[in-house]
C-alpha cells in the first residue's frame, strides 16, 4: 500500500495546483463583474479599455502562482525547480506583455476615435504597435530566463540588412503606408477618387496596400507606394461637408428676381427637410451665362458628405422641377440654331 507520506507529497501540490485553478476562476469573474458596476466612472471609454484588457489575465496570474506554490512545496531536483521556474516566469511576463499590448492598442482605438486625434485607427498601426509590444516582451522574457540577447540582436542587424535588401518592395509599401497614416492626407472612412478614374470609401490601410470600397461593394486594392505619388482628390477634407452644384437654365422671359427667389426657397426646403442635407447651410444661387435658349445659373447648397450629395440633388431637382410648373417658371428645351448654306 501507498504510505501516507507518500501521498501527501502528491495530493499538497495538486491541491495547490487546483486551489490556484478555482480561485483564477471565481477572481477573475468576481473582478471584471465589481470594475464593471463601479458607477460615475469620468471616462468610461478608456475604463471600458481597460476592463477589456484584464479578460484571463486573473485566472492566468493565480493558476501560475498555484503552480509556483506546488513546485515548492514538491520534493523535486533543483535542475528540474529551475527549469519549470522559467517556464512559470515566461508565462507571466508574457501575460504582462498581453495586457500591455491590449491596453495600448484599446487606448489608440479611443484616441483614434476623438476629434481631434492624429492618428486613424488602420490594420497597418495596429500591427506595428502589436509587433513593437511583443518584440520587446519576448527579448525581456529571454533575458529573464537566462538567455543573452546580445548576439540575437546583432545577428537581427547584420540580418536587416539582407532582408531590407531582398525586400525593397515590401519595405516601400511599408513607409508609404506609415506616411499615409502620419500625413493625415488618407484616413478610413474618407471617400477619395483616384486619378485612374477610382473612386470609393477608404476601409483599411494595411502594410501593403490601401482597400478602397467602390459604391457596388467592391474592393480596389492600391499598393501604398503607388498611392503616395498618385494624384488623388479625397471629398472627406479638410471636412467631411461638401457644396454641392447644380446647374439650372430658366427661359428669356423669365423674371430673375422671383426665379432666385423660388429656387433658393427649394433648397433650404432640401437642407431642412432632406437626410443628407445641411439645415445650417444658407443655400445661394449665382447667374452666370446668357445660354443659346437659357439663362444659366448655378446653385449652391450643403452635403454632410460626399455619398449624401446623390440623394439632396435628386430631391432638389425633383422638388424645383414641380415648383417651377406651380409658379410659371419655363425650363427651355435646348435649341441650337441652324444656318443652311446658301445654295450657289
Amino acid at each position: 500500500m501507498i504510505e501516507a507520506s507518500t501521498l501527501i507529497k502528491f495530493l499538497v501540490p495538486l491541491f495547490l495546483i487546483l486551489s490556484g485553478l478555482i480561485a483564477g476562476l471565481i477572481i477573475e469573474k468576481r473582478l471584471i463583474q465589481k470594475l464593471k458596476s463601479i458607477p460615475q466612472v469620468r471616462d468610461y471609454a478608456r475604463y471600458q479599455t481597460f476592463i477589456d484588457s484584464l479578460h484571463g489575465i486573473p485566472f492566468v496570474i493565480f493558476f501560475t502562482a498555484g503552480i509556483y506554490t506546488a513546485l515548492i512545496a514538491s520534493q523535486l531536483s533543483p535542475e528540474i525547480r529551475l527549469f519549470l521556474s522559467r517556464i512559470i516566469l515566461t508565462i507571466i511576463l508574457g501575460a504582462l506583455t498581453l495586457v500591455i499590448s491590449r491596453l495600448c492598442i484599446g487606448f489608440v482605438r479611443v484616441y483614434s476615435q476623438t476629434s481631434d486625434s492624429d492618428l486613424p485607427l488602420t490594420s497597418l498601426f495596429v500591427n506595428l504597435t502589436r509587433l513593437v509590444i511583443f518584440t520587446i516582451g519576448s527579448l525581456i522574457i529571454l533575458q529573464s530566463i537566462g538567455i543573452s540577447i546580445t548576439p540575437l540582436l546583432t545577428a537581427l542587424g547584420v540580418g536587416g540588412i539582407s532582408i531590407g535588401l531582398a525586400l525593397q518592395t515590401t519595405l516601400s509599401n511599408l513607409f508609404s503606408g506609415l506616411n499615409i497614416i502620419m500625413s493625415r492626407k488618407v484616413n478610413p472612412g474618407d471617400y477619395v477618387k483616384l486619378e485612374t478614374g477610382e473612386e470609393g470609401y477608404v476601409t483599411d490601410v494595411t502594410w501593403r496596400h490601401t482597400t478602397i470600397r467602390e459604391i457596388p461593394n467592391n474592393l480596389i486594392v492600391v499598393p501604398n507606394a503607388q498611392l503616395v505619388s498618385a494624384t488623388f482628390k479625397n471629398y472627406s477634407l479638410p471636412e467631411r461637408e461638401i457644396i454641392v452644384l447644380v446647374e439650372v437654365g430658366v427661359a428669356y422671359g423669365s423674371d430673375l428676381e422671383n426665379v432666385e427667389k423660388v429656387t433658393l426657397s427649394v433648397a433650404e426646403e432640401v437642407m431642412r427637410e432632406v437626410v443628407g442635407g445641411v439645415p445650417e447651410f444658407e443655400p445661394f444661387l449665382r447667374f452666370h451665362t446668357f445660354g443659346y435658349f437659357s439663362i444659366n445659373f448655378t446653385v449652391y447648397f450643403g452635403a454632410k458628405k460626399y455619398f449624401d450629395h446623390l440623394i439632396t440633388r435628386h430631391e432638389f431637382i425633383k422638388r424645383l422641377h414641380k415648383r417651377y410648373q406651380e409658379e410659371g417658371i419655363e425650363i427651355p428645351f435646348p435649341i441650337r440654331p441652324v444656318y443652311p448654306q446658301d445654295p450657289m
